[in-house]
């Protein structure tokens, strides 16, 4: 039997982030991980020669003001993705190689991506971001799905195919699979299409020194023995004077709890008593994105020399997004790509050489042939993934939101929520979630008696 103030459960960057001000503040606080490791789905992995490499969440952008102010305040630094050189790609039956932001495609594709994306952004801005539900035709956007909404307005083929291969690399996910009202959420909180979209300028322009698990490493290293591994919750009992929370043989009793971990996952935790209905709804129509991350390396960047900046996107290839992951000082070189939506369901049922000969055969389409002799492949199947079941984060189905979208981010009685899912800026992202944890903590702290200051972690 242990005790605390707060007990969290979950150790990626949501959690993590909470625990940190709360313990800044003085408040005795436990974080519970059910892993061996902190960080939920940011985690590296290493490259011959011993440099770490991202094989989940990666980027920072210029807007997400949370997570760069987080990354200063832990002492750690930030590099460019690369970028220089041509950009690769294929939409409907055409390649074009092309610089800048815009591919080479014929006029009238172009006008009719211009005035989607315009209809789009234009929704997103509509979206009240704290509120989506409440949202002007919410309940016309949330009976739809996002495929229904393209089709409704993109005019050509390939117009479609773009803003397909868009919402597999932003979702994880295919159009049919969400809710239109979800899709203009999410986009209206990153500030825009070409926010998510663009490197340069966008959520991908920047890579974190050491890899993105050096947040969470950092927080949990500040956290100390606050932070217990290889302690999955099985039950929370709660009622109006707290929780008690039980992982293996250790039973936690705490005044109030975070559950900070992916949204399929809480109904997985045997909650007494149960949930109310609006919650367990919630839970049940959120799943998670699916996708199969790879790096393929290579003894040098060798598209560079050529004038390409690693960059490809493909509507009609398996790996349909790919940039270049390379490190900071320049070798070795490494192509990151994803399997994402459909081509991750495919993919996660082909053996490792079939589904590894697929990626390097797609990479030599894009780059030529000595894309066809890597040193090294490094890949994560995040559905496989035990306590995540799935990334980049979860998606809401159609009628979701408005049905029982206030029960998102509400209290219920000791228990409150983190998550990117819960953010109301740059949801889904590394931003999100810190944005998540402060608020989570700023909620404990409105509702815990006064604690005697401590010294900060």
């Amino acid at each position: 039997m242990r005790s605390a103030d707060v007990v969290v459960v979950g150790a990626g960057v949501a959690g993590l982030v909470a625990a940190r001000e709360l313990g800044r503040a003085g408040v005795d606080v436990l974080v519970l991980e059910a892993r061996d490791r902190v960080g939920g789905r940011l985690l590296n992995d290493v490259l011959p020669g011993g440099s770490p490499i991202e094989v989940g969440g990666q980027w920072v952008g210029p807007t997400q003001h949370q997570v760069l102010g987080l990354i200063d305040e832990l002492g750690l630094t930030t590099f460019p993705t690369y970028v220089e050189g041509r950009h690769v790609a294929e939409v409907g039956d055409s390649r074009s190689e092309y610089t800048g932001r815009v591919p080479r495609l014929d006029p009238i594709s172009l006008a009719d991506i211009a005035q989607t994306q315009w209809r789009l952004d234009r929704l997103a801005r509509s979206v009240v971001l704290s509120e989506p539900w409440s949202t002007p035709q919410a309940a016309e956007l949330d009976g739809q799905t996002f495929e229904t909404w393209l089709r409704r307005t993109a005019r050509t083929s390939r117009g479609r195919g773009f803003f397909r291969l868009i919402t597999e690399a932003v979702f994880s996910a295919e159009p049919s699979d969400l809710s239109a009202l979800w899709a203009a959420f999410y986009i209206g909180s990153a500030g825009g299409v070409d926010a998510l979209i663009d490197t340069a300028g966008g959520a991908q322009q920047d890579r974190v020194g050491g890899g993105s698990q050096q947040i969470a490493l950092a927080i949990a290293e500040s956290l100390g023995d606050r932070v217990i591994l290889d302690s999955p919750v099985s039950e929370i009992d709660w009622n109006g004077s707290g929780v008690t929370v039980r992982t293996g043989s250790t039973t936690i009793r705490a005044r109030t709890a975070i559950l900070a971990v992916p949204p399929p996952l809480v109904a997985r935790i045997r909650f007494s008593p149960g949930l109310p209905g609006d919650r367990d709804q919630l839970a049940q129509r959120m799943p998670m994105g699916r996708v199969i991350k790879v790096n393929v390396v290579y003894d040098e960047p060798f598209w560079r020399n050529a004038g390409m900046s690693g960059q490809a996107n493909s509507d009609r290839r398996a790996l349909g997004t790919v940039f270049d992951n390379t490190p900071a000082d320049g070798a070795p070189g490494v192509l990151v790509g994803f399997l994402e939506g459909r081509h991750a369901d495919v993919g996660s049922r082909l053996d490792l050489p079939t589904r590894r000969s697929q990626v390097i055969d797609d990479l030599v389409a894009y780059f030529g042939p000595n894309a066809g002799a890597p040193i090294d492949y490094i890949e994560r199947d995040w559905a496989e993934e035990e306590y995540s079941r799935g990334c980049y984060g979860a998606f809401l189905a159609p009628g979701t939101l408005t049905r029982f979208g206030p029960a998102l981010r509400a209290p219920i009685g000791p228990l409150h929520w983190a998550g990117t899912e819960t953010a109301t800026r740059w949801a889904g992202y590394i931003d999100g979630a810190v944005e998540s944890g402060r608020r989570a903590a700023r909620e404990i702290r409105a509702v815990l008696p006064e604690q005697d200051a401590a010294a900060p972690v």
